[in-house]
């Protein structure tokens, strides 16, 4: 794990418990901490650049919403999701994004799309060099720029927390196999938004959310 970089303008402004929960949280989300492995709370405090107090109340924060679990000896880890974890985590993920994604096809702006088509050159760049946390984050924000325009704020934080927890298992299967493995279907996704076509837009995004799925599923199997 590498060290976070030096607090920006913006990052200053933010109080110092909760920029540190913020970067904990990406470390956990992006697969930076790999499921099941156990690292010191030390060792966390080194690489957030954050003192001790701060780093417990991240930790605290984030077992509640199950993405850390304490291992003793002042250690956590990611939890390592079972079949019957997969199973319901994608239930709850197929029920409520694609519903997100239908809320928001009504909304669409022309900066939107061209913020969603942006994003999506940055998730094929990622795919075509390699580098798996460029296409985590990239992959992440393209479907949360979308989600976020189906005023649904409820549900957004609903969809975050489940993507908190499915995350690191992603990372997994992108180790495994490499991010190219997973079927992106994001340009169908803005094709359907070129044409107007809401229906057509929610069925590719259900696909693409299935991919990943099914991606994480299969190894689980293997």
């Amino acid at each position: 794990m590498g060290r976070t970089g030096p607090m920006d303008a913006t990052t200053r402004k933010i109080p110092s418990h909760e920029l540190t929960y913020t970067r904990l949280r990406d470390m956990v989300l992006f697969g930076r901490l790999e499921p099941g492995q156990p690292v010191t709370i030390q060792g966390l405090c080194a690489d957030l650049d954050a003192g001790m107090t701060p780093v417990r109340e991240a930790i605290r924060r984030l077992t509640a919403e199950a993405a850390l679990t304490p291992q003793g000896n002042r250690r956590v880890s990611v939890p390592v999701l079972s079949k019957r974890d997969v199973d319901q985590l994608a239930f709850a993920r197929l029920a409520i994004e694609p519903h997100l994604v239908e809320r928001a096809a009504a909304r669409i702006t022309p900066a939107l799309a061209a913020r969603l088509t942006a994003l999506d050159v940055q998730v094929d760049r990622a795919i075509a060099t390699g580098q798996i946390s460029d296409y985590l984050e990239s992959n992440h924000a393209f479907h949360f720029a979308l989600y976020e325009a189906s005023d649904a704020p409820v549900l957004v934080d609903m969809a975050r927390a489940l993507w908190l927890r499915f995350g690191p298992s992603l990372r997994v299967v992108c180790t495994r196999y490499g991010a190219g493995v997973l079927l992106d279907r994001h340009k169908e996704a803005l094709a359907a938004m070129r044409a107007g076509d809401g229906p057509g837009l929610v069925a590719a995004m259900r696909a693409d959310i299935a991919d990943g799925i099914e991606g994480v599923k299969g190894t689980l199997r293997a």
